[in-house]
């Protein structure tokens, strides 16, 4: 008996998956939001470790293998920090600032850049250290030489995302769509902690 196989671009398909995740996203937003964390962040990282390896490549220098851990890592803390820290967050920015406030899209913004995101950086760095069995010495010497340019390299690439997002996506969207833009950002978060 022959069977068919789905194509990945068959739209019905498409819209099957969709229809689940928004029907998941309805009944368990947080669930729902922090596994797409984790899936997403780890993507980010063997990103990361793909275009680490293909640049090796390239200067015929030595090949780096990819490392599982650093996956697994990162999994852990979209799973457990940016799932649910990042839904908290943007269910507070709705109540603290409605649209209704004067100035709300730069009060928005400017909490999530000036407050939200250096402490979610750092939040970041002392996580991945731990799931990395790093000292305290080691997460501040980390933190010195690189939390700064990190932060600096955060602001000039997420604020203009993050001024879309907290302003013009929904709400239910809003994780997903940090997490889409993050996929890219914790590729170069990998590289620059190393």
């Amino acid at each position: 008996m022959p069977t068919q196989s789905v194509l990945v671009r068959d739209p019905s398909f498409l819209a099957r998956v969709l229809q689940q995740y928004l029907s998941l996203l309805k009944k368990y937003p947080i669930i729902t939001k922090s596994v797409t964390s984790g899936i997403l962040s780890s993507l980010g990282n063997l990103l990361s470790q793909a275009l680490e390896y293909r640049k090796s490549s390239k200067e015929n220098s030595p090949k780096k293998k990819i490392n599982i851990l650093g996956p697994v890592h990162f999994a852990i803390f979209g799973l457990f920090f940016t799932g649910p820290l990042s839904h908290y967050f943007y269910q507070l920015l709705e109540v603290l600032l409605p649209t209704t406030v004067p100035y709300c899209l730069i009060k928005r913004l400017l909490l999530e850049r000036l407050i939200f995101a250096p402490a979610f950086l750092l939040l970041f760095y002392v996580v991945m250290n731990a799931l990395e069995g790093k000292t305290i010495t080691d997460v501040q010497n980390k933190l010195k030489t690189s939390y700064w340019p990190a932060m600096k390299m955060n602001w000039k690439v997420w604020t203009p995302f993050q001024f879309i997002n907290i302003n013009y996506i929904p709400v239910q969207f809003r994780v997903l769509f940090a997490n889409m833009v993050a996929l890219f950002w914790y590729a170069y978060l990998a590289s620059v902690r190393k």
